[in-house]
């Protein structure tokens, strides 16, 4: 199973929904708030190819994109495919 890291930051949707969406598939993740820290937003920005929005999914070093990508992975099946 891959290591599921999300960038996330306060108040923000659609963070909240991709941690339902894992939390139904029983999946755990690290979880790091851009908020919390400088210097977090721009590694983000960077290992997600200049993408600023939150959240930014990663599996492993695979990058899923934000959570309209991680619902559409697992609307299609894909997503535990993925995982693997």
């Amino acid at each position: 199973m891959k290591n599921i890291t999300m960038y996330t930051g306060p108040m923000c949707n659609f963070c909240e929904a991709a941690k339902r969406l894992f939390a139904r598939n029983n999946l755990s993740f690290k979880e790091v708030d851009v908020s919390t820290e400088d210097g977090l937003r721009d590694e983000m920005t960077k290992k997600a190819n200049g993408k600023k929005t939150i959240p930014q999914i990663f599996f492993d070093d695979y990058h899923v994109g934000g959570y309209t990508e991680l619902r559409a992975l697992e609307k299609n099946g894909d997503l535990e495919k993925l995982l693997k």
